[in-house]
């Protein structure tokens, strides 16, 4: 899938380049990021960085790196796991910790959620987070998403079973809360 450049007030939403596999590797290789993520392996390896960039370009999947406006390191990663028959999408998104409390993942995730409804014309974008992890679960309140329900012990991590908290959001109801003042993002 070709990935735009997805601009807002202070990011930029980026195709991931083979340039970015230090970086990637050392922010999303924290123990504190990882530890929040289920499909990420830990330890990260440099090698884990260079197949994951690689195969973002072969992937049918809208997968982005985030970055500060005008600068060109990232600083965390956004995406959708897209499911074309069901005009749905599985919203995921990670920042490095240095950039944690600033705002930077709910602008991108409503970026990312625009992105999805107006330009590839989904009709509903959910995500999980694990129970316990606050952050992550207002993020996807301040984006508009609404609680759906938790899958008990859904997801075997760190030889744990932990629950799911499951969120969601609709077309219809992103095209309601867009016409709120400040919510949307330009992208370009």
């Amino acid at each position: 899938m070709l990935v735009p450049t997805i601009t807002t007030e202070r990011l930029r939403l980026r195709p991931y380049e083979l340039r970015d596999a230090a970086e990637l590797t050392r922010l999303i290789g924290a123990r504190e990021v990882a530890v929040n993520l289920l499909r990420v392996p830990y330890p990260y390896s440099d090698e884990d960085a260079r197949a994951f960039i690689s195969e973002t370009k072969e992937s049918g999947e809208a997968r982005f790196a985030v970055a500060l406006a005008g600068r060109e390191g990232l600083i965390g990663g956004i995406g959708l796991r897209i499911h074309s028959v069901h005009a749905r999408a599985e919203l995921g998104y990670w920042l490095g910790v240095p950039y944690w409390g600033s705002g930077y993942a709910t602008e991108a995730a409503r970026a990312v959620i625009e992105y999805g409804f107006d330009i590839l014309e989904l009709n509903r974008i959910y995500a999980s987070v694990f129970r316990g992890n606050s952050a992550s679960a207002k993020v996807l309140a301040r984006i508009g998403m609404r609680h759906e329900g938790c899958l008990r012990q859904h997801v075997l991590k760190w030889n744990r079973f932990l629950d799911l908290e499951l969120y969601g959001i609709m077309r219809a109801e992103w095209k309601s809360l867009a016409s709120t003042p400040g919510l949307k993002n330009h992208t370009g």
